[in-house]
């Protein structure tokens, strides 16, 4: 049976700080180690007002603390902010203490792009559904990615005249440093026993890099819908294999909102489509809100446009529902593990979901 897992983003909500987020996350993990969830992954996220999880290493290590068998990792650290080194003395410190147990998921963001970013068309597709699953029309990213903030926060997250490699090369620089060929050595970290993983939304480079070098690759339902199969598909093809994986193994995201009955899972997942649309905005993530504050929210057109495919493809209902709808996402893309994300306003309610979701998916 394919396992669950979790990616947590230690969301503060409103009327809350980051020391109780950070306190819930803890929680959640012990919880999710409880309910038997196989790993338990941090987001890295900066200038956001509504996540804490912004030096995943240091979380990942404080989660590892106060739990004994899950895994703990990182969904994922953007390599374009860090050198090879830094992520592999950090990690390799981490399974210093806690080995075996340490995943270092790696992503893209901030890195330059070796391919040319693709420009949604006028006219995109518009949804279809794929064997039972919501292909939503793609994004258009263009105009979030032109926002004033956005170049600035960038500046602020490297050295000034500072140049990221290509992700490819930093990626062997990972693989170098940990098997102990690299001409320097990161201590701790090399020989550290950690699996590596590449993040991607898309068929582009990191889903080649991650099969060309015979890596696990996690693709992004939750952010990217409209591309997860495209990026399986890459993945798969490009795969090659190695020390670490004789066939491809891939783990899916997915954005899941669970309750006793669907009305009450509705309306705990009401804050998520004004929280999309702050990030979507350029504003950064919000506190996440209430449902009382989603509802008094003026919605323009506009607005229900920008937050639709991930309004969309949020998997929200009863844990019957919801564990039938992450098994089409399970068909559909071959996935070997899901990887959920749930955010609700209340944390009881948080932790509720994740286990009657456990529940569901174990049962017969």
């Amino acid at each position: 049976m394919t396992t669950l897992s979790i990616l947590d983003l230690a969301p503060i909500v409103s009327g809350g700080g980051a020391a109780e987020a950070l306190r819930n996350t803890i929680d959640l993990a012990r919880r999710a180690e409880e309910f038997g969830y196989r790993r338990y992954w941090l987001a890295e996220h900066h200038f956001a007002p509504g996540v804490a999880s912004s030096a995943p290493a240091v979380l990942i290590a404080l989660v590892a603390a106060a739990t004994s068998t899950i895994r703990v990792g990182s969904g994922a650290v953007q390599l374009g902010h860090q050198t090879p080194l830094s992520v592999v003395e950090q990690f390799g410190l981490i399974d210093a203490l806690y080995p075996g147990r340490v995943d270092v998921g790696i992503g893209r963001s901030g890195q330059r792009r070796a391919e040319p970013a693709k420009a949604v068309a006028p006219d995109p597709e518009p949804a279809r559904i794929v064997d039972g699953l919501l292909i939503p029309p793609p994004f258009d990213f263009s105009q979030l990615a032109r926002h004033p903030h956005l170049a600035h926060y960038a500046t602020l997250l490297q050295q000034p005249g500072a140049r990221t490699p290509d992700f490819a090369d930093q990626i062997d620089d990972v693989l170098a440093f940990l098997k102990g060929t690299h001409q320097a050595r990161a201590v701790p970290g090399e020989g550290a026993d950690v699996e590596v993983w590449i993040l991607g939304s898309s068929g582009g480079q990191s889903a080649q890099v991650a099969g060309e070098r015979g890596l696990p690759f996690a693709a992004n339902y939750h952010v990217s819908p409209s591309s997860v199969l495209e990026a399986v598909e890459a993945y798969r093809e490009a795969f090659k294999p190695s020390d670490t994986l004789a066939e491809p193994y891939v783990i899916v995201s997915a954005d899941a909102v669970v309750a006793e009955s669907q009305a009450r899972a509705r309306d705990l997942a009401k804050g998520y489509g004004l929280w999309v649309r702050s990030i979507r905005t350029g504003t950064g993530a919000m506190p996440y809100p209430t449902p009382e504050e989603a509802d008094a929210h003026a919605w323009t057109d506009a607005d229900r446009e920008l937050v639709k495919d991930r309004i969309d493809t949020q998997f929200v209902g009863s844990p019957e529902q919801v564990a039938e709808r992450l098994r089409v996402l399970r068909r559909v893309t071959g996935a070997d593990e899901l990887l959920v994300t749930t955010i609700t306003h209340g944390h009881e309610d948080r932790v509720r979901s994740y286990e009657l979701l456990a529940e569901a998916w174990n049962r017969p």
